[in-house]
């Protein structure tokens, strides 16, 4: 048996690593607050959103709005803070004329400020359907591309600054990423091809267990006698599933699948008892990361793809995954044995529903166990994150044998 390790970016936050879109955004206005503070010019524009100064206060600067129109008299030694910079200009329209050129980017802001957070491929999705299914309009649509590609640029801009800092292994997550599956997570439909697997197991030469020993650093001596005790009694028929050596249930392989273009994934990973894949590409490879829309199952989807239009799904993840192998060595992998999917960080929402229909609803799945996010009020996310499962099936009934129930999930880490 395998294990598949969805890897999202609960993971990096979990790392302490500000990676949300809400602190991307967050950055992006930091950075507007800097460019105005210094700027020498009455009008900044960065094709997102634009600041032009209005010509009765007479300056020709945005650098002598801070030193002239707005001098801290009071406390002139402080320096400004640029996110006040950033809100004194977009509220005071006096001094300013703040608006945004692309309706993609201000819904993502809207989002921010209204929700707390954003899902910037979900935001893109809607207005895609909304610029061809509802009301098509080629330039929009074209607009809506570049604005994403411009986007994604600055978000990778803002990944390589966090990807900088130092992080340490969390040993309670390394252990979860290669703990052995245990009974109670495997699904009652799946109860056959577990016997498959020991019985593949029992009739395996000592030379693969030997191997799979040494490649966990388990004592070899006891995990052999242990092997060997249950051979004896289960083929009497003395022991039972419950009683299965540890060997046995520990994967045979692990994929990290990792979601995030970040490397934080990287620190778990052993090559030899696994891989890792970047499914969606990494910051030091601009050109091959994939940022957009991955939902075939929509209803929309079709009529997306009866237009004819290449711009329709240019950011389609599903087309984006030819471009290299990576997609390709997860259905292999997905193929070549049972699997559990364990779910670390990622929230499983509709971005990604077509990869993870294919995952969740594959015939080798035997399991899917999310670690959730617990907060140190006590409340945690494991329902939100199993609501999400569910819009990844068709098969209902399937969902709710394979999915693990919360009495045997645990959190991804302990709240601080």
């Amino acid at each position: 048996m395998n294990r598949i390790v969805l890897i999202g970016n609960g993971f990096d936050q979990a790392h302490s690593l500000k990676t949300s879109y809400q602190n991307f955004i967050d950055w992006y206005w930091r950075k507007w607050g800097e460019r105005l503070l210094h700027g020498f010019n009455k009008v900044e524009d960065d094709g997102l959103c634009f600041f032009a100064l209005n010509n009765n206060i007479h300056l020709s600067s945005w650098y002598l709005v801070w030193t002239g129109y707005y001098y801290k008299r009071e406390n002139p030694l402080i320096p400004w803070d640029v996110n006040e910079v950033v809100n004194l200009a977009k509220n005071d329209r006096n001094l300013c004329k703040f608006e945004y050129w692309s309706p993609f980017f201000e819904n993502i802001c809207k989002s921010v400020e209204t929700k707390g957070w954003v899902d910037i491929e979900n935001e893109y999705y809607n207005l895609l359907k909304k610029y061809t299914v509802e009301e098509y309009s080629k330039e929009k649509l074209i607009d809506l591309n570049r604005q994403l590609h411009f986007l994604k640029n600055l978000l990778l801009d803002y990944l390589g600054y966090i990807n900088q800092q130092e992080i340490n292994v969390i040993e309670s997550i390394r252990n979860k990423i290669y703990a052995p599956i245990k009974m109670d997570d495997i699904a009652v439909a799946a109860k056959d091809i577990l016997k498959e697997c020991v019985d593949a197991w029992m009739g395996a030469s000592d030379i693969l267990i030997i191997d799979k020993i040494h490649r966990y650093g388990l004592n070899e001596k006891e995990n052999i006698e242990s092997i060997n005790y249950f051979k004896e009694n289960y083929r009497s028929g003395r022991m039972y599933f419950t009683d299965i050596p540890r060997p046995y249930l520990l994967p045979d392989a692990v994929m990290l699948l990792n979601f995030n273009y970040t490397h934080t994934a990287q620190l778990y990973h052993n090559a030899e008892l696994g891989f890792i894949n970047y499914i969606h590409g990494k910051i030091d490879d601009p050109q091959g990361v994939i940022f957009g829309y991955g939902d075939e199952l929509d209803d929309d989807y079709k009529r997306l793809q009866m237009l004819n239009d290449s711009e329709c799904l240019r950011n389609v993840k599903s087309i984006r995954y030819l471009e290299t192998d990576n997609y390709r060595n997860l259905l292999a992998f997905a193929e070549a044995a049972p699997f559990q999917v364990c779910i670390m960080g990622h929230s499983c929402g509709n971005s990604d529903r077509t990869l993870l229909n294919t995952l969740f609803e594959h015939r080798n799945c035997i399991s899917i166990k999310p670690y959730y996010h617990l907060k140190s009020n006590g409340i945690d996310n494991y329902i939100e994150i199993v609501q999400n499962i569910s819009r990844n099936f068709r098969d209902m009934k399937l969902m709710r044998d394979r999915v693990v129930n919360k009495q045997y999930c645990e959190p991804l880490v302990s709240p601080n």
